[in-house]
């Protein structure tokens, strides 16, 4: 059918509303002859009508009707492109000589005249539609596929519609404010930064955050989550079941397709730039109260869900297959992306107020500072189940809102008493609780030297007590060694030296009644490294204390002589902790006693030092396994020259290591099968002197 003819039964298709299913039909047909017209003003009129056509419009699929729009230009866009380089390599390739001899407009005035079909007609933000299919269809500006001016055109009718839009207001029209963010999500990589300059951010980033956290197409403010529960059935006796056929995962993998979840990455990239680029501060206020209100949502949603209720560890006990295969690691996929989304935000934000300093002052800093703190703990129950606390976004946004909090002390005291545990003085039975537990104790450890020392006391050392000698499940290792690590930092805050006297002999005595079973060997090793610091000069303690380091070390030493020989398992020997080596052999509960007398050597006093030497030497060849006492000894002579120790202590060691005999014990001390016998000066041995008689 000419090209002619087909318009004008196009057209009169567009102007009738008809069945939504053969909407994708029109738009296929259009974008396929806004190709072969060879009149500007029949394709400025097909585009004219395509943005105001009642079979499209007037009762639009959400998000999807917009996606459709853009396509047939940007489909249009790449015809061109192929016909092009078909030209170019002389192809003999029917469709596209076809299509040479019937279109005949050059590319620019193509494009001219398909600009003009966005007119006063239609909405300024479906404009947005063409002007993005165009810029995306012909690609970055690397690929040459437009002249320069063509391409600023483009770029700036892009900026400009933009603009005029967020002016005019889109507050009640969702799916404009949809369309514009799926538009900009798909153009701004590939816009020149002048273009990018020139967009009101200021307007634009309530848009961005409102369409991708609480719009229909995009997170649904998290009440997806809530859903999920009424689908949830008993498989048998011990299992549940989620079904891919119930309507909750079938809404879950609608947002996951949803074309502004399925690109979460780039736009909350874009949000990011919007964040950094606001003139008015009060907007980044504003963007991290949705985000706190999204997170806050999404936390309790996801706690009142029986999923909530199983421990990620005993999901294959208390889930069947095919949850455990299909819909389980799709949910997480979603919030996978949900929390990587939101802390790409919130390191944005943290990183203008740094900068700002309408953001920076006295008075908003703390309140930024704990309120990203907050929601990194209304998205733990995420991050914590998939390592993405290693994530370099979120490092940065943590660790920074913990070191401005840190100043001030009277906001840290109030930070603390709202996120301390709902049931202090136990373990908490729901798995969340304790995620949230986990998330308290790692935090608060870095704000004991700006708490009081009543409050490290009645919440800090309260909420870490259950833990520290809890057993029976090796699945809360991280939530026990997070409490060790709180005691110790509250025992090195300078102000907290009566706590430390009051309840270090209850510490270390839980410290032996859970290791090895529930303390892995770095923690054990770390906390007794620490214990002897702040009980070794110069410290307050000791001086109060004076045999207490030792007290300590006789422990240690009793403790060695009846530990046990057998390997520990793997995950109770890791020594990944800063201090530690990265890497060592399977070591028994008596090589790891012997390594932590040596990781002490270097905090203890002189005195001490000169007489516990020879016992380490004592201790590392007692060990039965000779791989674990050659590691032993390797890690003793690392102790000795790796350059920890202050100039004293090293005369010390130097001395008994040449000239006391410290080589001898500790590289040959067991070969003459123990410890050697004593005689008076020139005594003779039993075996000698009978050979005499």
């Amino acid at each position: 059918m000419p090209a002619d003819r087909l318009l004008g039964t196009l057209l009169r298709s567009l102007r009738t509303y008809t069945d939504q299913q053969d909407t994708p039909r029109l738009l296929g047909t259009a974008s396929s002859l806004l190709t072969t017209l060879n009149n500007p003003l029949n394709v400025t009129l097909l585009t004219s009508q395509l943005l105001t056509a009642p079979a499209i419009w007037t009762y639009p699929t959400s998000l999807q009707t917009s996606t459709q729009t853009l396509s047939v230009f940007h489909s249009a866009a790449l015809a061109l492109i192929r016909h092009e380089d078909a030209l170019a390599e002389k192809s003999a390739d029917h469709e596209f000589t076809q299509l040479q001899l019937e279109r005949t407009l050059p590319k620019d005035e193509w494009i001219r005249a398909v600009i003009s079909g966005a007119d006063e007609h239609s909405p300024r933000w479906r404009h947005l539609l063409v002007l993005g299919g165009l810029l995306v269809g012909f690609g970055p500006f690397e690929q040459h596929r437009l002249s320069s001016v063509m391409r600023s055109t483009i770029e700036a009718a892009l900026t400009t519609a933009t603009n005029l839009v967020l002016e005019r207001g889109l507050e009640d029209d969702e799916l404009g404010q949809q369309s514009l963010t799926f538009v900009l999500n798909h153009c701004f990589p590939v816009m020149s930064n002048y273009e990018r300059s020139r967009l009101n951010y200021d307007l634009l980033l309530p848009i961005l955050m409102r369409a991708t956290l609480f719009s229909s197409e995009g997170l649904q403010s998290g009440y997806f989550l809530g859903i999920i529960d009424a689908d949830i059935r008993v498989a048998n006796k011990t299992q549940f079941q989620w079904s891919e056929r119930s309507p909750s995962y079938q809404q879950i993998q609608k947002i996951l397709s949803s074309p502004l979840t399925a690109s979460l990455g780039p736009l909350s990239r874009l949000i990011g730039h919007a964040i950094e680029q606001v003139k008015q501060s009060w907007l980044i206020t504003a963007a991290l109260g949705d985000l706190e209100r999204f997170s806050k949502i999404l936390h309790t949603q996801w706690s009142q869900i029986k999923l909530s209720e199983i421990d990620a560890s005993e999901e294959s006990a208390f889930l069947d297959s095919a949850t455990l295969e299909k819909t389980s690691p799709n949910l997480w996929k979603l919030l996978r992306s949900t929390l990587f989304a939101t802390v790409i935000m919130l390191r944005s934000a943290v990183g203008r107020m740094l900068g700002d300093r309408a953001l920076a002052n006295d008075k908003s800093a703390p309140l930024i500072a704990a309120q990203s703190l907050h929601i990194l703990r209304y998205l733990y129950f995420i991050s914590s189940r998939l390592g993405a606390t290693t994530f370099s976004q979120y490092s940065f946004v943590y660790l920074t809102a913990m070191d401005i909090l840190c100043v001030y002390p009277q906001q840290t005291e109030a930070f603390v008493q709202s996120i301390k545990s709902t049931e202090m003085g136990r373990i908490p039975q729901h798995p969340l609780q304790r995620c949230l537990d986990l998330f308290f104790l790692n935090t608060v450890e870095h704000f004991t030297l700006t708490l009081s020392p009543v409050t490290c006391e009645n919440i800090l050392i309260s909420s870490a007590a259950p833990y520290l000698v809890a057993g029976g499940n090796n699945n809360l290792l991280p939530i026990f060694e997070a409490a060790h690590s709180v005691m110790l930092a509250v025992f090195s805050g300078t102000r907290n030296s009566d706590l430390t006297t009051k309840h270090l002999p209850l510490y270390v005595d839980s410290l032996f009644k859970v290791f090895p079973t529930n303390l892995s060997s770095r923690q054990f090793r770390l906390a007794f490294k620490t214990l002897l610091q702040i009980t070794s000069p110069p410290s307050q303690l000791s001086v109060r204390q004076p045999l207490l380091a030792a007290t300590l070390l006789e422990l240690l030493f009793e403790r060695s002589k009846h530990a046990s020989t057998v390997p520990l398992p793997s995950e109770l020997t890791s020594s990944d902790v800063e201090g530690l080596p990265e890497s060592e052999p399977p070591l028994s509960e008596q090589a790891v006693l012997a390594l932590t007398i040596l990781d002490t050597l270097v905090h203890l006093s002189v005195n001490l030092l000169d007489e516990w030497l020879p016992l380490a030497a004592e201790v590392v060849n007692s060990v039965d396994d000779g791989i674990m006492r050659e590691h032993c000894k390797e890690h003793f002579w690392h102790i000795l020259v790796d350059g920890e120790m202050d100039p004293n202590r090293s005369q010390v060691c130097h001395a008994w290591w040449t000239t006391g005999g410290g080589r001898e014990m500790v590289l040959f001390g067991n070969e003459n099968g123990g410890s050697e016998e004593v005689f008076m000066s020139g005594g003779l041995p039993i075996e000698a002197s009978t050979a005499k008689l």
